[in-house]
């Protein structure tokens, strides 16, 4: 279950508990308004072919909302419900046994949609909850030499502000955007992530980390924002292609982090305000969203512990 905010500032203080602050459209989200029965029938026709539909009930009735749900059971759409009153939320959230995939809502009804919806909206955050967003300095960017990279493509699109963590110190992951973003020379892969160097290691669903090289067809890897909402997606290919490097070191509190990344203007790290910047345009003193987490990892299974990388 995502809570997604409409129309409020991303500085909100409510915002850890967000998964998508809406601003009118999305090229991964189709809007319907149902004010009549043909209303009802356009939605359910776009079950298969986007990856959400956005729900507006101009008289609200749980009928269409559970018609919805219904018929995108089993398929990869998933089904966000325009909430305007406390009292929609029960409904919305558990239409048909299972509710909706996502409540949208005003800013001042977050707190009660995460209490309302418990364990299910709990289940849509990272697996232990201890690795934390936080800002990070960079400090250089170098050339690396020519190596191994490895571009992740997903079963299913990702949005703007989304992508794969990854890094080369297991305790401080970058925060890679997906290919969501177009320019004049390449067309976007809403689909890819460009994640680093084959060494590297990346945050999978379940909370773990592998490191690249042993990912496979069918893996599923956690994709995160950059406030640290977790959304789970699974590969569907993996393309590892020899490319010239960067290696990009970066500072939290004093402790230094780096990564290895293709020297591409396609590969972009995400900025606190959540703007994604291209590697070959960042410089010395910018920030970055960095996951970090204190605990050593053994096979990827975090713990309580002491280790050193560099």
């Amino acid at each position: 279950m995502q809570i997604w905010v409409e129309n409020e500032e991303k500085g909100d203080p409510n915002a850890n508990l967000v998964s998508r602050f809406w601003t009118g459209s999305s090229n991964d989200v189709a809007e319907v308004s149902i004010e009549a029965p043909s209303d009802q029938e356009e939605a359910i026709s776009l079950i298969g072919l986007v990856p959400w539909i956005l729900v507006r009930c101009s008289d609200w009735t749980m009928v269409p909302l559970e018609n919805l749900v219904a018929a995108s059971r089993g398929s990869d759409t998933r089904i966000a419900a325009a909430i305007g009153r406390e009292i929609e939320l029960s409904g919305a959230a558990f239409a048909l046994g299972g509710g909706v995939d996502a409540v949208l809502v005003p800013g001042k009804m977050v707190d009660e949609a995460a209490k309302l919806f418990g364990d299910r909206w709990a289940k849509e955050k990272t697996a232990t909850n201890q690795i934390n967003p936080v800002d990070a300095t960079i400090t250089s960017i170098d050339g690396a030499g020519v190596g191994e990279r490895v571009c992740i493509d997903l079963t299913r699109r990702i949005i703007e502000g989304q992508g794969a963590v990854t890094g080369s110190l297991s305790g401080k992951l970058c925060l890679m955007h997906g290919e969501t973003i177009s320019s004049e020379y390449v067309p976007t892969r809403p689909f890819r992530i460009n994640a680093g160097a084959i060494h590297s290691y990346i945050l999978m669903a379940d909370g773990g980390t592998k490191y690249m090289s042993e990912l496979e067809t069918g893996d599923e890897v956690a994709i995160m924002s950059s406030y640290g909402a977790q959304e789970n997606a699974t590969i569907g290919r993996l393309k590892v292609e020899s490319r010239p490097l960067l290696v990009v070191r970066f500072e939290i509190s004093g402790e230094e982090g780096q990564t290895v990344v293709q020297q591409a203007e396609t590969v972009r790290f995400v900025t606190p305000d959540e703007v994604a910047i291209s590697v070959t345009e960042a410089k010395l003193g910018d920030k970055i969203r960095v996951f970090s987490d204190n605990r050593v990892r053994h096979t990827g299974i975090a713990l309580n512990g002491e280790m050193v990388e560099k």
